[in-house]
């Protein structure tokens, strides 16, 4: 693609110093942090005017690719309704409709699972929350939980209406649909109710937008009046608090990258006060599920990739730790959820996730048994079962070629019930595809996994055009999920791949650490080995190899293009963590204090600072030739600020060799949302259309030439 139209918008340079170490970094465009500034905002609208005009030929394209996904879709659809004491919960879609429809119907005793019709109410079905009615006239919605009372009669939820995750909390009762207040604002995630319905607890966030409160509130009073329950002064620690399946307990959990530490609070009898499980020591992480009178730990204590353990609800401290289940080899234990006859244990296995059940017998328990479910490169996982008395429980599985399939899973028998398959309109075979697990050898002989997808038809004979995507951090894995987006790839003959780098966590905790801190390179010199290995084994070529991450790996992608400019013809960057060090150096930032433990502390350490100076994105731009590129942010991203991929972009148009009207570098930021883009399902078609258009365009692909 050549462009012909407008100039790229140049900034104007300020210079400003950022001294640390002895270390001198000019930076010319700090200046655009500031989004109050009238002139930042004039420029970011400019930004958005060049790449509009750049990539104006591709709108036929781009609404070809939203009608795939819209044909694609049963747009007017409900979920599996799941039991919660005496109701059904479900939530419906409608044709024309941006957003979810939360709903509920009686439960009544004896009756089998219902599978309504997408089109028909359920007898006597009540509406909780309808999300278009909430966003009506507003530019950005977006839900950060719901929490039904005690009782069941009241609903709270966390709405946004900015994209910067600071929510109002809205009451309402649910079988009129009465607000009973809006009066508290500017919380973070979690909410739990009080046992009598009549308050409830919720999380407050420092200016660096960390949560680090928890308030309690009754519902009618003035918030002024609201009594504060607990404070983490440790800015390196997160804060969260949850319920449990019998609504006797507010869970505090405090954690860091490497530590954690929980309390308790019997709302049964909240004098008594919180009480800690095991206080923090440092290194030691876990995590907890309460089971009547005993509680279990998932915990890093004896092993790296953490063992189960029990203890008595009364007293939890490690002295008390027994072990129950410790993992086999190459197994990362995940987590647990108890149920009146058994345990599920989460769990990572060859690089896949699955679940496993751990029957109870007695005062003890049976043998570990697997789940009637498997496939290659399937993700299994056990959706929303709140019924702790439940023996059949609702599985669902996918692949990057079968669509999400939901069943009911009887454990007694193993009996196994299709309840709903996500249908994909104008027909999609499973068998016209092909899905394999391939292995690059890392620089330091590491062997990292790629998972790959394609049309059945595709050969590797060094022709096809390439999508690889990656994260690698915070432990995150990508399991294999099916999309109706990536078909509009599939069918123009891409080649879909994903590499599971170091960072992530797809092959145990090790696999993390081994991307974290001082081998943080090892994640970028992981991609750039899968990308190399494409094209060795035939899958890629450079000239239509393409690369795309998001957030942390918006890092990823920004280094990689740095190490290996020549290995992509283009990539997309979404909200991409580019100017880490900058970020990093300022603990008032949101992903500063707390990500110290993952990235490493620039401030205080001047080997860190080296380090990450070596590697981000920023300041390491070379005069080399690049691929083109397409950053995306969100002007009120509290995560990741647009100010970083604002400078990247005017660093890569000053200092690359490349022909910018044959590799144009593009920058498009969403006015109004967050680090989740814009809100509503039909927005975030375009949105993925657009980027995907830009990727075809940039690929030489097009056309369809599988199917219609």
């Amino acid at each position: 693609m050549t462009t012909n139209g407008p100039s790229a918008p140049q900034a104007k340079r300020v210079p400003h110093e950022r001294i640390h170490h002895g270390d001198v970094f000019v930076d010319d465009y700090e200046w655009l942090r500031d989004k109050s500034d009238p002139e930042v905002i004039a420029h970011l609208n400019a930004e958005n005017d060049y790449t509009d005009a750049v990539l104006a030929p591709q709108q036929e394209l781009r609404d070809r690719i939203f009608a795939e996904i819209k044909g694609r879709t049963k747009e007017t659809d409900l979920s599996i309704p799941v039991r919660d004491k005496d109701w059904w919960y479900y939530t419906r879609t409608v044709e024309g409709q941006q957003y979810g429809i939360s709903c509920r119907a009686p439960y009544r005793e004896g009756d089998s699972r219902p599978v309504p019709t997408p089109e028909a109410s359920l007898p006597g079905e009540q509406v909780l929350l309808d999300g278009n009615v909430e966003a009506e006239g507003k530019d950005f919605y977006s839900v950060g939980g719901l929490a039904l009372s005690p009782d069941q009669n009241r609903l709270a939820a966390l709405m946004d209406f900015e994209g910067d995750e600071r929510y109002k909390i809205s009451v309402r009762t649910i079988s009129t649909g009465e607000v009973l207040e809006e009066s508290v604002t500017g919380v973070g995630y979690g909410l739990v109710w009080a046992a009598d319905g009549e308050s409830y607890y919720y999380t407050r966030v420092d200016e660096a937008w960390r949560p680090f409160q928890v308030w309690h509130h009754v519902v009618g009073e003035d918030p002024s009046t609201d009594t504060l329950l607990f404070t983490e002064d440790d800015a390196s620690y997160w804060l969260g608090i949850g319920g449990t399946h019998d609504d006797r307990w507010l869970v505090l959990s405090l954690g860091s990258k490497d530590t954690a530490e929980f309390h308790l609070l019997d709302l049964q009898d909240v004098e008594a006060g919180l009480r800690v499980v095991q206080p923090r020591t440092p290194g030691l992480d876990y995590d907890i599920e309460i089971d009547g009178e005993r509680l279990y730990i998932v915990h890093n204590r004896d092993r790296v990739d953490y063992d189960v353990s029990w203890a008595p609800l009364a007293t939890p401290g490690t002295e008390n730790w027994q072990p129950l289940l410790e993992g086999g080899e190459g197994e990362r234990l995940m987590g647990v959820s108890a149920f009146r006859d058994f345990v599920l244990v989460g769990l990572r296995s060859g690089g896949l996730a699955t679940v496993k059940l751990l029957p109870k017998e007695g005062d003890g328990f049976g043998a570990l048994r697997d789940l009637p479910f498997s496939g290659e490169l399937m993700s299994v996982g056990v959706g929303a079962n709140p019924t702790y008395e439940a023996t059949t429980l609702m599985v669902a599985t996918e692949s990057f070629v079968e669509p999400r399939s939901v069943y009911d899973w009887d454990t007694t028998t193993d009996e196994v019930t299709l309840l709903k398959r996500r249908e994909v309109l104008g027909g999609h075979e499973p068998s016209d595809y092909q899905q394999h697990r391939l292995w690059a050898t890392a620089p330091d002989g590491a062997q990292v996994p790629i998972s790959l997808v394609a049309h059945k038809d595709v050969a590797a004979d060094g022709t096809n055009p390439v999508l690889l995507y990656g994260y690698g951090s915070y432990e995150s894995s990508i399991d294999p999920y099916f999309s109706v987006l990536r078909l509009s790839l599939l069918q123009r003959g891409v080649v879909f791949a994903i590499a599971h780098v170091r960072g992530g966590g797809e092959m145990g905790r090790s696999w993390y650490l081994d991307g974290r801190l001082e081998h943080k390179k090892n994640t970028f010199d992981d991609f750039v080995a899968c990308g190399r290995h494409l094209v060795e084994t035939g899958w890629a070529s450079p000239d239509r190899l393409a690369a795309e991450g998001g957030s942390a790996g918006g890092l990823l992608i920004g280094a990689v293009i740095n190490e290996a400019p020549e290995l992509f013809c283009a990539v997309v960057t979404q909200v991409p963590f580019v100017d880490a060090l900058t970020t990093t150096l300022d603990p008032s930032m949101p992903l500063t204090q707390g990500e110290w433990e993952e990235w490493g502390n620039p401030l205080a350490d001047a080997e860190v600072y080296a380090y990450m100076k070596s590697y981000a994105p920023y300041e390491n731009v070379r005069a080399e030739r690049y691929p083109a590129v397409l950053a995306t942010t969100s002007l009120n991203d509290t995560r990741v600020f647009f100010v970083e991929p604002a400078k990247w972009v005017q660093q890569l148009r000053r200092t690359v060799t490349s022909d910018q009207s044959e590799r144009p570098i593009l920058l498009k930021t969403e006015m109004v949302a967050g680090h989740g883009g814009v809100s509503g399902r039909y927005e975030s078609w375009k949105e993925a259309a657009f980027e995907t258009a830009y990727l075809l365009d940039r690929l030489g692909a097009t056309q369809i030439v599988y199917g219609d």
